[in-house]
């Protein structure tokens, strides 16, 4: 996800709602879903069992059985018929087998309702032989669309907007792409929702800029959704596996939404990072600043920022904060967000941060904490090895993947630092993923 481009710093920049009410129908619908939630274990007796035509029986009865209609088909809650509890108590097994070699790892931060979490939720488009349209997700491993019409662990009024728009399409005559022909118009939908503000952004991903009658497709799905407050028009003419294309057009509002993180307000756009999961994201964020130990003397880095979340968070108590990133919409939402949160002990740069690090290092500048929340498959050692040219006191390292993380901290524990403690988070219930935060700090002889 990070790929290395020009050296030359391209952006430095120094500065001087309503919750929404269906959080209270989301609980109510986890209380009434858990009970069954439990039944669906499979005993260890019966795991036991040698197969059988009855044993057969009792699986296809389980898979009936399942919350979800679709469980195994779409690969993307392997959890979800497992009790929460046990589906902790795996995450928490897991990344103490694989760090317990560091340091120590603390009990694992769960939800209390782990239903509805994701603020941001794509359906591809497609149809069916007889021209019906269908929206979901891709099978795992494959191009193949499993119909999806409500999820369990997306945005509730994300999953009844896509239901919406599969029946405009039909009124509106516009057809949907066919990758294997690369015919059609109508590819994806993303959609992203604000925690707090309660704000939706709606992406509609062609194949083309021209959407017919498209004042009238808008007007439409506003008038089913008054609620959404912005609509962009993405073009994605590629023949790729990438959701979004490089182009876009505003069809109404602003073009993004806003939401509260930690105190402070984050534009988001269609293309930026942004956790999924606002809820767990708060109490990650807020762990990872605690672990640091700001007492408002540290010069901090903040690399893969992204739109700034966790430098902009850590800016009150900091003497200064280098956040940087390489990817360009990012950034400047990043200093947006900046701006509109009034803060001004914070700098951006558009660069590849490990080799922005490197030249800091080679300047004589020094840090005394690093946060880093690299992607899925964690930092390679070229980056890691900017990080030790700087010798910051700390490392803060956010990891999604506890398998890299460990790779990662084998890498460093080998060249100057102790990993201290690490929290796990769980910010993806139902899924195998699970989110870690950990400490170093730089060994006294080195």
């Amino acid at each position: 996800m990070r790929t290395e481009k020009n050296n030359k710093r391209t952006f430095k920049e120094k500065f001087t709602g309503k919750p929404w009410t269906g959080k209270s129908e989301t609980k109510k619908y986890a209380d009434k879903k858990k009970p069954e939630f439990k039944k669906n274990v499979t005993k260890k007796t019966d795991q036991k069992k040698p197969e059988g035509k009855k044993n057969e029986g009792k699986k296809e009865e389980r898979k009936r059985k399942s919350l979800c209609p679709v469980h195994g088909r779409c690969g993307g809650c392997q959890l979800l018929d497992i009790p929460y509890k046990d589906q902790l108590k795996q995450k928490q097994t897991q990344v103490t087998k694989l760090l317990k070699p560091y340091c120590p790892v603390e009990k694992i931060v769960g939800m209390e309702d782990p239903f509805h979490y994701r603020n941001k939720v794509h359906a591809v488009f497609g149809h069916k032989k007889d021209g019906t349209v269908i929206s979901g997700i891709y099978q795992e491993g494959t191009h193949f669309i499993v119909p999806v019409d409500e999820c369990l662990i997306e945005d509730q009024r994300a999953d009844a907007i896509i239901r919406d728009i599969r029946g405009l399409l039909k009124s509106f005559k516009i057809k949907t792409y066919n990758e294997d022909t690369g015919y059609g118009l109508f590819r994806h939908v993303l959609i992203r929702t604000g925690y707090h503000s309660g704000q939706i952004m709606v992406v509609l991903v062609l194949g083309s800029p021209i959407l017919p009658s498209k004042n009238n497709f808008v007007k439409a799905l506003r008038k089913l959704h008054p609620e959404i407050t912005t609509i962009v028009l993405n073009v994605n003419g590629q023949k790729t596996s990438m959701i979004l294309g490089e182009k876009e057009t505003v069809l109404y509002g602003k073009g993004y939404i806003e939401d509260e993180l930690c105190g402070k307000t984050f534009r988001i756009s269609s293309k930026s990072f942004y956790q999924v999961n606002p809820v767990q994201t708060e109490k990650l964020y807020g762990k990872a600043i605690e672990l640091a130990g700001l007492t408002g003397k540290e010069r901090v880095i903040d690399a893969y920022c992204g739109i700034g979340t966790i430098g902009l968070i850590a800016s009150d108590k900091a003497k200064e904060v280098i956040s940087v990133e390489l990817n360009p919409d990012a950034v400047r939402d990043a200093i947006v967000n900046a701006k509109r949160n009034g803060i001004k002990n914070v700098c951006f740069y558009h660069n590849d941060a490990g080799i922005f690090m490197r030249q800091m290092a080679e300047a004589g500048e020094h840090v005394d904490v690093v946060f880093m929340d690299p992607p899925r498959s964690g930092s390679d050692e070229k980056f890691l090895s900017s990080v030790l040219t700087l010798k910051p006191e700390k490392i803060v390292y956010v990891s999604c993947e506890p398998t890299t993380l460990a790779r990662d901290l084998k890498y460093l524990t080998k060249h100057g630092y102790k990993a201290v403690r690490a929290v796990p988070f769980d910010m993806f219930p139902a899924t195998e993923h699970v989110e870690t935060v950990c400490l170093l700090s730089r060994k006294a002889s080195v």
